[in-house]
C-alpha cells in the first residue's frame, strides 16, 4: 500500500457512490450504459474468486465484498429498479467482441493455466475495456449530465493513478507485472478524449458535449 493506490481506490469507491446517488437521487438510469455495468459485476466476480480462501487483510477483503456487491446492486437497479428509465436502443455495443477478446487473450497470456489465474486475467482484459460501453453511448448522444461526468472522470482518475502506482511500486520495490500494465495503460489511454472535454468544459460550468 502506498499514498497512490490508496487514493486511486478512493477514487473507485468514489466512482460507484456517485453513480448510485445519480440513480437514487433522480430516480433514472437514464445515460448510463448497462452493458458497461454488467461487465464491471463481470470483472470482480471473476477477479476474486479467492475472495473466501486467501485472506491478506481486513483492507482488501472489504474492498473485494463492496465491489462485488455494489456492481451486483448496481445491475440490479438497472434491469429492475430502475428498468423504464433505460433506453436500450442507446446502449448498442457490441459487448460480445470485448468479451470474447478478453477470454482468447487471458487463455494465450497468463501466469500460470489453472482456473483461478486464468479468470483473473481474463478480469483484467476486460476491465481494460468495459468502460467502452458507456464511451460508445456518449457518442450517440453527444451529451452527458453533469453527475455521469463526475462518475467517469472518478473512474479514469482511479485508473491513472494506478498507473503512478505501478511506477512508483517498480522504483521502490522492482516491481513488474506486464498483464496488468499493459491493461491499465490500454484502460487509461481510453479516458484521453474524455478527460480533455471535462477539463476543458465541465470544470468550468459548460455542458459536457462531444465535438460534431
Amino acid at each position: 500500500m502506498n499514498l497512490f493506490r490508496l487514493v486511486a481506490d478512493l477514487m473507485h469507491l468514489a466512482s460507484i457512490l456517485i453513480l448510485l446517488l445519480k440513480m437514487q437521487k433522480t430516480r433514472s438510469v437514464a445515460g448510463i450504459s448497462f452493458k458497461t455495468q454488467a461487465l464491471y459485476a463481470s470483472v470482480f466476480l471473476t477477479r476474486y474468486t479467492d475472495l473466501f480462501t486467501n485472506f491478506q487483510s481486513l483492507y482488501n477483503t472489504t474492498m473485494k465484498v463492496f465491489f462485488i456487491a455494489s456492481s451486483l446492486y448496481i445491475v440490479y437497479l438497472m434491469k429492475f429498479k430502475f428498468k423504464a428509465t433505460n433506453d436500450p436502443r442507446l446502449d448498442t455495443f457490441k459487448v460480445q467482441y470485448v468479451v470474447g477478446g478478453a477470454s482468447a487473450l487471458a487463455l494465450i497470456a497468463n501466469y500460470a493455466f489453472t482456473v483461478q489465474e486464468v479468470l483473473w486475467t481474463f478480469s483484467i482484459y476486460l476491465e481494460a475495456v468495459a468502460i467502452l460501453p458507456q464511451l460508445f453511448m456518449l457518442t450517440k448522444t453527444g451529451e452527458a449530465e453533469v453527475i455521469t461526468t463526475h462518475y467517469l472522470f472518478a473512474l479514469g482518475t482511479y485508473r491513472g493513478l494506478y498507473l503512478i502506482n505501478w511506477i512508483y511500486r517498480y522504483w521502490t520495490e522492482y516491481y513488474v507485472d506486464w498483464i496488468v500494465w499493459i491493461a491499465g495503460a490500454v484502460q487509461t489511454g481510453l479516458y484521453c478524449d474524455f478527460f480533455y472535454i471535462y477539463f476543458t468544459k465541465v470544470l468550468k460550468g459548460a455542458k459536457f458535449e462531444l465535438p460534431q
